[in-house]
């Protein structure tokens, strides 16, 4: 398999020329991450890897760790399948969220993307407030979001939902109606799936991303299965974040359906996704005005006379609260670390005035 196939740039080849050491060390993609195990794609073939002891000494967070997509500097044992990774070239983008648990860490879902499907099946299940979370992440990410609304031909009201969905994808993002049955909407996928260009699906359990990878790979690649009768919410069939190669070059990352997506850090995210929001706060009178009961708010006028929904500005001011909260978290976090780090030195200090 060629590098270039897979992706590969005059800027990630000077990246990996910089930590380079010696002449037996090769370049790589991570294609599947299992417990610390990663599988990398190389010119070579496919090597099973580890993150060397050094590295894994210096990695302070889950982020400095390699993730599906990311391109590492490894050295090869060809003649056992497996390599050692030493390093993780810089990332072009990344998709990330808050990682389950009490603990404010980044779970990094995808790097090196360039398009992001958001795959939303059009069922009971269509939720406008969790597809505001997916495109905030995605504008964060560094990579440029696509609405994928599945299952169309399942929807009787798909003109009142297509509606709804792009009254919020604002920033001129797309929103494509398909099915994966009929096999309608999928011309429109095509100006994104390009040649070495990166795509990453993602979106909650039973939307249709395993089918869509499938319809789009040509085989039954990925386990297919019903969606529950009850609630219409989907079951987990992919269960590890995997790249595969389309027949047409383009590369594609399928995930794992997320129930659970916290938000980790944003500034320019929540900017794009909100835009009119933010847009209209800055006609406002005052300048740190809340859009409650302030004289002369734009946003509430907005509202007022039905050009913005009241349920826009709820989730705009839900998800501030929410960054704000993770950003407290985060400091203290920082915090405790540079406390860990100074009594690590004075007990080091301390050890050397002893002898």
């Amino acid at each position: 398999m060629k590098l270039e196939t897979m992706g590969l740039t005059e800027k990630v080849k000077n990246d990996f020329d910089k930590v380079k050491t010696s002449e037996d060390l090769i370049i790589g993609r991570v294609a599947l991450e299992h417990k610390r195990l990663y599988r990398v794609w190389t010119e070579q073939g496919e090597l099973l890897s580890e993150v060397s002891g050094k590295f894994s000494f210096q990695a302070h967070t889950r982020e400095d760790f390699p993730a599906v997509g990311d391109w590492v500097c490894l050295k090869p044992r060809f003649n056992e399948g497996k390599g050692t990774i030493l390093a993780v070239l810089p990332r072009n983008s990344k998709f990330s969220r808050k990682s389950a648990g009490a603990t404010a860490e980044e779970q990094i879902v995808a790097a090196n993307v360039d398009t992001v499907f958001l795959v939303n099946s059009l069922n009971e299940d269509l939720n406008l407030r969790r597809i505001e979370r997916y495109l905030l992440l995605t504008w964060e990410s560094g990579a440029n979001p696509v609405i994928v609304l599945s299952k169309a031909d399942l929807c009787h009201d798909i003109t009142v939902k297509l509606a709804e969905v792009e009254a919020i994808a604002y920033g001129g993002v797309p929103v494509i109606p398909i099915s994966s049955e009929t096999m309608n909407g999928f011309e429109k996928l095509e100006p994104f799936l390009q040649p070495g260009k990166t795509i990453a699906l993602l979106g909650s359990s039973g939307v249709g991303k395993s089918t869509l990878t499938n319809r789009l790979l040509g085989e039954e690649k990925q386990l297919v299965q019903e969606i529950r009768e009850d609630d219409a919410k989907g079951r987990h069939t992919t269960t590890h974040r995997e790249m595969i190669v389309l027949p047409n070059g383009s590369i594609l990352i399928d995930t794992p359906g997320m129930r659970e997506l916290q938000l980790w850090e944003s500034s320019e995210g929540l900017t794009e996704t909100f835009s009119e929001i933010e847009e209209l706060a800055s006609q406002c009178r005052f300048r740190d005005c809340q859009h409650k009961d302030e004289p002369g708010c734009a946003v509430v006028k907005a509202i007022e006379e039905g050009f913005v929904a009241l349920e826009r500005l709820n989730s705009y001011n839900k998800l501030q609260k929410e960054l704000a909260f993770i950003e407290r978290k985060a400091d203290k976090r920082a915090q405790a670390e540079v406390r860990k780090h100074w009594k690590n030195i004075n007990k080091q200090m301390k050890q050397r005035k002893s002898r």
